[in-house]
């Protein structure tokens, strides 16, 4: 019954909730409301009810929810909300996990109608965000088959792994060298322009793989991309000895995207259709990692102008003026 309801039911993520507000030892004025309601009773069924009523989250949600609440069901009582606070604050885990205990203790009140109100949102500290470089991720994707080729490739678009999880062949136009993303954790769908060499890797996927089923989803689930990017990583160190690229996460392939892209562009609402963020406040982080990458290694094409008119167009078509030399302005974009 437990694997049934799981599957059927269905992509909202849960804000995480930190302490801070009270600690285990200090009770709020409500606490001796707290008490166990259904004394005796196990509390399964109340974690089955719960994700009865959040039929509107995704699966991987669903289930995450289920994991955790089974875990606290196994370190105390679930309907005495002291206990609960005081187990979850004394885990040692990281403050993000905490979070999203908390989070899903949440629903399990509101669920069951436990009168409850959760802590604070615990101080999570800032991921240190890693950009490589273009050459560092093609010598991993150098590594992998056909299959993880053209996968990868589609992950330096800054595609998640999640969007290209769900990518049919009514997403992908081989004729025009466009490719439709889906939404993804709350995203925006976008439509982005495929470089020749990337439309080749799709046929010629298409082709070996005998996808003809225009609905039928194309590539791996999100969690086997996931695992073979670990995979062609660690094979990537073991061929070229190089430690840095054991550090390229797959996810550090749609910043690298986002940065180049913003570099290239000096467009931040252009970065922000491209990534596919609905909130500006997402996509202002390329900036700052534009700016570290002054010397970032990358070719220039360099144009020249003697007129006002000849400027004009090479400004139009995304040229940056860099100087005049013997009355000759000099423009330069990146490749």
């Amino acid at each position: 019954m437990e694997s049934l309801l799981i599957l059927n039911l269905t992509v909202v993520g849960l804000p995480g909730f930190e302490p801070g507000s009270r600690t285990p030892e200090a009770q709020s004025l409500d606490q001796a409301s707290r008490q166990p309601l259904f004394s005796g009773l196990d509390s399964l069924p109340m974690i089955i009810k719960t994700l009865a009523k959040l039929q509107h989250l995704s699966k991987a949600n669903q289930k995450a929810i289920w994991n955790r609440l089974r875990r606290l069901n196994k370190l105390c009582n679930l309907t005495n909300t002291a206990e609960v606070e005081a187990t979850i604050y004394k885990q040692n885990v990281k403050n993000t996990t905490k979070n999203k205990f908390f989070s899903a203790y949440q629903c399990f009140c509101n669920a069951n109608s436990i009168n409850y109100e959760k802590p604070k949102r615990m101080h999570v500290e800032e991921f240190v965000i890693h950009v490589p470089t273009e050459a560092k991720i093609d010598m991993i994707i150098a590594c992998c088959g056909w299959v993880y080729s053209t996968v990868y490739a589609l992950s330096k678009y800054g595609l998640r792994p999640d969007e290209i999880s769900k990518l049919t062949l009514r997403d992908i136009d081989l004729e025009h060298a466009k490719l439709t993303v889906p939404t993804s954790k709350l995203g925006a769908s976008r439509t982005l322009q495929l470089k020749p060499q990337v439309v080749d890797l799709l046929r010629d996927y298409i082709v070996r793989r005998k996808i003809s089923n225009i609905d039928t989803r194309t590539f791996a689930t999100s969690r086997k991309i996931k695992d073979m990017w670990r995979h062609y990583r660690k094979r990537a160190f073991t061929k070229f000895k190089d430690i840095e690229l054991l550090k390229i996460r797959l996810y550090d392939l749609r910043h690298w995207f986002g940065t180049m892209t913003y570099v290239k562009t000096r467009d931040i609402f252009y970065v922000k259709y491209a990534l596919g963020h609905r909130r500006l406040d997402n996509t202002l982080i390329y900036i700052h990692l534009a700016k570290s990458l002054i010397d970032y290694p990358d070719d220039f094409t360099c144009q020249t102008a003697k007129s006002v008119e000849e400027a004009a167009k090479l400004i139009e078509t995304g040229f940056d003026y860099v100087c005049e030399v013997d009355g000759v302005k000099l423009f330069r974009k990146r490749k």
